[in-house]
This record gives structure tokens, C-alpha cells and sequence, in this order.
């Protein structure tokens, strides 16, 4: 009786508890946005089987968890994979049965059901699958380079979801523990050092990685393939760091000679960097990975940087702009190893925090260890085209809220990464250098291995600074609303004293449906002269809609620069009579400024404030700077001059003979081919003019300079190869594209036929762009259908398609051919393209009606392809302003 009572009890109890279990369980829906929080991932551990010959991959993921309450399911991320066994087992080691089931196919969300209900606790889930590799440069992807297959990952943004099953969200960070079998012929990489090996039948082995640091699924990388590895300089102890990092380049197959350049630089950035942050590289090697085909310009996964091909592979015949953006660019990924690596942003909207930083910081490791980069320059230049898109309505904030996984993909933009630079540059200069050092250090301490939101960046900042909540709502003024300031300013005498009256609104181009009223935290420093010819610097927090500076020391004749260094992020309008004094005074600015006033020259005439007079006037002022960027800074305007608003014979001789005393003796001075002991920056220079006034102006006598190379280059070598190297490779896509369009068919036979024999990055984007400038209708067409083709690679379709709107046959026969090839294309690129394709097809239009296809033609595109609607808006946005301002313009202008 005692031991039936016994029993009884127990069964109720047990009753009780299982009837609270499943009262406290989850009775939720497929998540589209953020997974729910209680169900959190410790630990992975990815055990997987690659052989790039074959079309895919299986393995398993196990994933110790935590159930933060009862429940009886679980979801999770999932795409394309074809998930079999489920097991769970418990803290006793109780193995439970699963079923995995996809819930949202197109946002890659699955559920794992458990066919019970499990109390709160810790569990370890296995799940056994397979899947295909990537067609489309996502999750595990494959490529060919010289016929040899290779298999590449790229998570970011929601892409390891195609790689394993998991949850794909950045705050979620745990240790990847990871091991690959793969054939004994392949070479395999990974984002930790390999640990063990293991030797396996039938000429398999199985390789066997260090546990990773707390990492979000986004930076998990592995890489196989029959790679060259190629050691590089270890990078040596520093007071940060007390032990020597190992180096390593990994390149494709017979490749490894040309990665050395990138690996001889690594060094010097990352000791800069130790030295910033205060904290030693946090990873435990450094490999830097050349891809035969990347979606991107290059991914920071710790450990395992990987860049686009282009941007590694180099040797003395490397364009200029190549061997520049390929340190550029190595200093930005290696700046993400602190800034997105260590230091993870909790959701997407924060994304500015890894580039933004990233972008600022490489600006500041290039002006140090390479100051003839001025990547000062390149930082206010990025700032100026940052500022084209945020003069939009349709814009997003640096902060944009996320709302679905299509906002993810338009998040990486120039308002993150240009914009978010730019601000981080004007709170540096507000708050001084070494207050802000202070404030990053902090944050980036206190948050190491974590993550973090923008809020606790500018609460480090403000502690580091003793600023108060002025300063914090300045910064968040420009984090969390959209938009550029305009600055207006007018210098008067009052009482014998000089008083600069200032007054902000946002900036609006001609024809915007937007509100000029809005507020932002702007702190103003402006350069005037004073008596006896000097200047100072004055600055002020301006956060009301008007306010004052008073200028000591300067009179009614000063003359001042409303942008002192340009280091602020605002635009600004200046009384007449001071903007005339300013323009005579224009050669005693600093090259940063000068930038800042031609922006001003290209914003008043966006804004219908100058004509083209004006405009025409001002460019032969900065032309004849010695400075590269600063003589070329009034070129977009130039060219949207000579595409949109030449109506005449005359006006067109009008832009051509100006364009020709500005800029042809520059180049013939520069000369067509390279120069013994040359700097980078003449090769730029001698680019960016030769590539101007080939394509854009047409001038005979260049095109004829460049055509003698094109005619060298299209000849055969004794291989039976192109003699690409005839042309001066900073030249290449300029010559390939004269020649296509004044050779014809010819040379598009030649160019088609060297596609498929040529594997050097630089030399293909060349090729690409001078088919996609073919002008024939029928050469163009054959050119275009190259973007389906196989022997195109992915990520080489844009600059294809691109080079044929901008230089080929123009934006009329893109579009045609588009309409009648998008379900092609798409399926190529992908759907995550989406928020791209609206400007690759309709970029540079300007009518309504073109505008209005656009809309007709994308609208019941939008529901799937994540993105295209902010792509779209944008793109139909940037038509009409054009076309307004197009039809403000009065063509004779250009005459006077």
C-alpha cells in the first residue's frame, strides 16, 4: 500500500511537472527576422567532407545549446541543405529523436521539432546533412581557375545559413570547432591553424582545426583546393603582443609568386593597428586568401582574410590603382579584426560599426605608413560621393532599422561605409585624436570577444571626453537620421569685430520632394585670413537652426573656408561676395580644401544654384592643381555636361576645346606609356585623364594614342595568346575599349576568344570592360550575352554590363536586352543581387520615362528579390532629380 502511495505521487508529481513544461512551452511562428532569444547556441563543431570535383558536400554540425525554457521545438537557420539524422542529447547523456523541417524556404528559417517537451537545460544537438555548393558565390561556393575546381566560403551577411545548419545572426557568437576531410591531392585552409591529421582510406585524410575565438557564423571560413600556400614574413612580437604571428598567402594553383607583394605589407599594418587599439592581434595566424571569383572586394573571417583575385595577385606589370587599393584594402580587412571580429555588432542596423571603422581606420593606417596615398584625400574624396546618395529621399541612415533580410544586403553601402568614415573623422577631429584613441581603446576593451551597439561606442567616447549629452546627441544626430547638412554662412562687421553668421538645413538638389528643415549636431570649423596674410582655425557645435562665430582677428576683407581641413561632413553656402574671395584666394588652401570647395562647385550646381558657366569656369582654377584629385575633382560634372546637356554642334566643340586645354597637356606631358621610376600617383593621373577624354569627350588624338597600343595588344604572341602586355596596363580597359569601338567586329572576336584563355584578374576586367564598350549593335549584343556565359565569371557579370551602359552602346539597348534576359541573370547572380540590379540596368537615366519603365518593369519583380525595392526607389529617385536638372539647365550656358 506504501509502495503503491509511494508510486502515486511520484506519477503526479511527474504529471505536474510535464503539465508546466508544456504550459511554459513555446506556441510561436516561423521567426522572418530576429530568432527568439531562448534558445542560444555555446558551441559548433562542423565535421565536414569536401572534394571540389564533386557538385557537393555533407558532413554534420553539432551544436551545443542552451534552452532557456521549456519548449518542444526550436528554430533556426537553414537554406538548401538537405538535413537527415536530428539527435539531442541532454546533460545525462539521454539521446532524443528530432525531425528538422523547413519553415520559411525564401528566408532560410527551419524549426527542429523534438517530439516532446524538454525542460529548460543544456543539450547538445548533431544534425547530418548535405548540400550542394553555391552557384552564386554564397555559403560553400565553387570556382574554376585553369580548369581547377575550388571550393571558397562567404558567410556575410546571411549566407552561412547555404553552409550549415545554425543560428545565422551576428550577435550569436560561440567558439567553431572544425574539421575537413578532403582528397590527399587538396590543400585546405581554415580560420585557426591546423592541429591534427589524420590519414583515411581510398586517398582521403581528414584535417583537423583549432577551436575559434567567439565568433558570429558570418566570419566562419574554410577554403580547398589545390592552393598554392606561400609563406610570408611572421609577423614579429610587439609590447602588445608577446608572441610572433605566423603569415601565410594562399593563392591558386601556380599563382603563389604574386601574392608575396601583399604578404610583405601585412606586417607593417597589423603592428599599426596593435598600436592604435592598444591590444595585440587577437587570432592566432594571419593567411590572406587570392579568390578566383568573390562576390566582394574582400572579407575580413579572422584568420582567413580572402580578397578578390585582382587585389592579391600582382606583379610589376600591376595597375597602379591595383597595387594601391590592394593596401588600401588589406589595411581595412586587417582593421576588422578588432572593429567586427573582436568587437561584434548585436544586429544589422549597426553594421557602420565594422565598416565605417574599418573605412576611417584604413584611411588612418595608409596616411601613416604610405603617405603618398593621401589617403587624407581619399577619405574627404569618399565623403563627397557619400554625399551624391545622401542627398536622396529615398536614403538610408547610417543607423537604418532592419526589417527584413532584404534591408541586410542594402546596408552595404556608401552611407555605411563612406559616410560612416566621414562622421567618425569629424568627431575625431571635434574631440581631438588622442581623446578619441582613449574612448575606442575603452570600448573596444570592455567589449572584447562581445558585442556591442553604436550607443556604447558614443558612451565610451563621451566618457573618454568629458562631454556631456550635447556631444552624444550631435553624434547620434548624424548616426540616426539621413540626410547632408547645408551650412550657409555670411561674414559681417559688427561693433569692430568679425561675426560669421551660420544657418543649417538639409541639402536638396533641384527637383527633390524633400524637407529641408532638419537638425543635426555640426561641429563648424572654419579657416580665415587674418592681417599679414596668416590664418586661423575657429570652431563651434552648431545644433540650432542658426547661430554665430565670431572670427578674432579677421576683417571685412577675410576671406575663410567654411570646411577648415574639410574634415566635416556638411556641404556649404557661402554669401556671394564670400565665395568671390574665397575663389581668388583658392590657391592658399590646402589640397583638402580645395576638394571641399570643388564639392561645393558640384552641389550648387546640382542644386540649380550655378549653371554650367560657372561650373565651367571654376574647373580650369583646380585643373591646374598638382594634386591628382584635386585637378580631376570637376570631371563627373564635366561628363554629365558632355552626356546630358550638349545639344548642338557647338556646344559639344564648346566642351571638347575646354576639355582639351585643361587636361590634354597634362597627359601629353605624362606621356601614353609608363615612365621609368614613375609614381603611382602620375599612372592615376595619366588614368583617370586618358580614360575621360577617350571615352567620355572623345578626343581624336588620344583615341588614336591609345588605339596604336590597342593594335599591339590584339596581336598574337608565339602561344597564340594576346600580347596584352604592348599596352601600358594602367591604360588597358581604356585601350580594349577604344579598340572595340573603333575595330569593330574584329576586335570583339579577338577580345571573346582571349576570355577564355586569359586567367590574370587584371588583364580579364580589361577585357571585360572593352567588350562591354563595344558600340556595333551586334557586336555589343554578342558582348552583353557574354554575362550568361559561363566563360564570364560571376562576379565579372557587373563589370561587363556596366562597361555597356556607360561606354558601349548606352542605356537604351542594356535595358532591351535586360527585359528580355533578367530570369537568366537573376538566376545567375542571385536573388540577394536584387538591391543591385535597378542601377546596373538603369544607372545614369534621366527622363520620366525612363523612370517610369523602371518602376513598371521592377514593381512585380519586388516580392522576390530582397532589396530591389530600396534599389529601385533609389534609381527611379536619381532619374527624375537628373531630369530636372537637366531641364533647368540652359544649354547656351555652356557657350558663355
Amino acid at each position: 500500500m506504501c509502495t503503491t502511495r509511494r508510486f502515486t505521487l511520484a506519477a503526479l508529481a511527474l504529471s505536474i511537472s510535464s503539465f508546466n513544461a508544456a504550459a511554459a512551452t513555446p506556441n510561436d511562428t516561423a521567426p522572418l527576422g530576429k530568432l527568439p532569444r531562448w534558445a542560444q547556441p555555446l558551441a559548433y563543431q562542423l565535421d565536414l567532407r569536401v572534394d571540389p570535383q564533386q557538385s557537393a558536400y555533407s558532413g554534420s554540425a553539432t551544436i551545443d545549446l542552451e534552452l532557456k525554457q521549456a519548449a518542444d521545438h526550436l528554430w533556426l537557420h537553414g537554406q538548401d541543405l538537405s538535413v537527415g539524422k536530428v539527435s539531442l542529447a541532454d546533460s545525462a547523456n539521454h539521446v532524443h529523436a528530432a525531425q528538422y523541417k523547413v519553415a520559411a524556404k525564401k528566408e532560410g528559417v527551419a524549426t527542429v521539432e523534438f517530439g516532446q517537451t524538454l525542460p529548460a537545460g543544456r543539450y547538445r544537438m548533431t544534425l547530418e546533412y548535405s548540400a550542394p555548393f553555391n552557384q552564386q558565390l554564397e555559403g560553400v561556393y565553387k570556382v574554376s581557375s585553369q580548369g581547377a575546381p575550388y571550393v571558397i566560403t562567404q558567410m556575410e551577411a546571411i549566407s552561412a545559413r547555404y553552409a550549415f545548419p545554425g543560428f545565422d545572426e551576428p550577435s550569436f557568437k560561440t567558439p567553431f570547432t572544425l574539421s575537413l576531410t578532403v582528397p590527399e591531392s587538396q590543400v585546405a585552409v581554415a580560420n585557426t591553424r591546423q592541429v591534427a591529421e589524420q590519414k583515411l582510406d581510398k586517398g582521403w585524410r581528414k584535417l583537423s582545426f583549432a577551436a575559434t575565438k567567439p565568433l558570429p557564423t558570418y566570419l566562419v571560413a574554410f577554403a580547398v583546393g589545390p592552393w598554392d600556400v606561400v609563406g610570408g614574413p611572421q609577423i614579429p612580437a610587439t609590447q602588445w603582443r608577446a608572441h610572433a604571428t605566423p603569415l601565410r598567402g594562399i593563392a591558386p594553383h601556380g599563382e603563389g609568386e604574386r601574392i608575396k607583394p601583399a604578404l610583405a605589407q601585412t606586417p607593417a599594418i597589423i603592428t599599426a593597428l596593435e598600436d592604435y587599439f592598444g591590444l595585440g592581434y587577437p587570432f592566432d595566424k594571419v593567411d590572406l586568401l587570392g579568390a578566383p571569383d568573390f562576390a566582394a572586394g574582400a572579407m575580413e573571417n579572422p584568420g582567413l582574410v580572402t580578397f578578390r583575385d585582382y587585389l592579391m595577385l600582382q606583379d610589376a606589370n600591376s595597375p597602379a590603382q591595383n597595387v594601391r587599393s590592394a593596401f588600401n584594402i588589406n589595411a581595412h580587412e586587417l582593421a576588422h579584426q578588432w572593429f567586427g571580429d573582436t568587437v561584434t555588432m548585436p544586429w544589422w542596423d549597426d553594421l557602420w560599426l565594422n565598416e565605417a571603422f574599418a573605412t576611417w581606420m584604413q584611411a588612418k593606417i595608409t596616411q601613416q605608413l604610405h603617405p603618398e596615398y593621401r589617403a587624407d584625400l581619399g577619405l574627404i574624396s569618399g565623403a563627397n560621393y557619400a554625399m551624391q546618395s545622401d542627398s536622396l529621399v529615398s536614403v538610408r541612415k547610417i543607423r537604418q532599422p532592419i526589417t527584413g533580410n532584404g534591408d541586410i544586403g542594402t546596408a552595404f553601402d556608401s552611407i555605411t561605409y563612406e559616410k560612416g568614415a566621414a562622421v567618425l573623422n569629424m568627431f575625431e577631429r571635434y574631440l581631438g585624436a588622442d581623446t578619441f584613441r582613449q574612448g575606442v581603446r575603452a570600448y573596444i576593451k570592455q567589449h572584447q570577444f562581445a558585442s556591442a551597439t553604436a550607443d556604447d561606442l558614443v558612451s565610451a567616447l563621451a566618457k573618454a571626453s568629458g562631454k556631456d549629452q550635447r556631444f552624444v546627441k550631435a553624434m547620434q544626430s548624424f548616426l540616426d537620421q539621413a540626410g547632408v547638412p547645408l551650412v550657409g554662412t555670411a561674414l559681417s562687421m559688427e561693433n569692430g569685430k568679425a561675426v560669421l553668421h551660420l544657418k543649417q538645413q538639409r541639402y536638396l538638389p533641384l527637383g527633390s520632394s524633400g524637407d529641408a528643415q532638419r537638425l543635426w549636431g555640426i561641429p563648424v570649423c572654419v579657416r580665415y585670413s587674418i592681417a599679414g596674410g596668416d590664418a586661423r582655425t575657429q570652431c563651434e557645435l552648431l545644433d540650432q537652426a542658426q547661430g554665430k562665430m565670431e572670427l578674432p582677428g579677421a576683417t571685412a576683407g577675410s576671406w575663410y573656408m567654411p570646411n577648415a581641413d574639410a574634415a566635416g561632413y556638411y556641404r556649404f553656402d557661402m554669401a556671394r561676395d564670400d565665395l568671390a574671395r574665397l575663389t581668388s584666394n583658392l590657391a592658399q588652401l590646402p589640397d583638402t580644401e580645395q576638394l571641399a570647395y570643388a564639392d561645393a562647385v558640384n552641389a550648387g550646381f546640382g542644386r540649380g544654384d550655378l549653371d554650367a558657366a560657372a561650373v565651367l569656369a571654376a574647373a580650369p582654377r583646380l585643373a591646374q592643381s598638382n594634386t591628382r584629385e584635386v585637378a580631376t575633382a570637376l570631371i563627373p560634372t564635366l561628363r554629365w555636361l558632355a552626356k546630358y546637356e550638349v545639344r548642338s554642334d557647338a556646344q559639344r566643340n564648346r566642351l571638347t576645346d575646354l576639355a582639351r586645354t585643361m587636361y590634354l597637356p597634362r597627359l601629353q606631358q605624362l606621356g601614353y606609356q609608363r615612365r621609368a621610376g614613375e609614381s603611382q600617383d602620375d599612372a592615376l593621373l595619366r588614368a583617370a585623364l586618358a580614360q575621360f577624354l577617350a571615352l567620355d569627350v572623345k578626343l581624336p588624338e588620344v583615341r588614336q594614342a591609345l588605339l596604336l597600343q590597342g593594335d599591339k595588344a590584339l596581336e598574337k604572341n608565339a602561344d597564340g595568346k594576346l600580347d596584352l602586355a604592348a599596352a601600358n596596363p594602367d591604360l588597358l580597359r581604356a585601350v580594349l575599349s577604344v579598340a572595340a569601338q573603333e575595330q569593330g567586329t574584329p576586335a570583339v572576336d579577338v577580345l571573346i576568344k582571349a576570355l577564355g584563355s586569359t586567367s590574370e584578374p587584371a588583364q580579364r576586367m580589361a577585357i571585360l570592360s572593352g567588350l562591354g564598350a563595344a558600340t556595333a549593335s551586334a557586336s555589343a549584343q554578342r558582348a552583353r550575352n557574354l554575362a550568361l556565359d559561363p566563360l564570364v565569371k560571376v562576379g565579372e557579370m557587373s563589370t561587363l554590363l556596366r562597361a555597356s551602359r556607360e561606354d558601349g552602346e548606352g542605356r537604351e539597348a542594356l535595358w532591351k536586352w535586360f527585359t528580355l534576359n533578367h530570369e537568366q541573370l537573376i538566376k545567375r547572380s542571385g536573388e540577394t543581387s536584387g538591391g543591385r540590379l535597378p542601377d546596373l540596368v538603369a544607372g545614369d537615366s534621366c527622363s520620366q520615362s525612363e523612370a517610369d519603365r523602371l518602376s513598371a518593369f521592377f514593381q512585380p519583380l519586388l516580392g522576390q528579390l530582397p532589396g530591389a525595392d530600396r534599389g529601385l526607389a533609389q534609381t527611379r529617385e536619381k532619374t527624375l532629380l537628373c531630369t530636372a536638372l537637366r531641364e533647368k539647365q540652359d544649354p547656351a550656358a555652356i557657350l558663355r
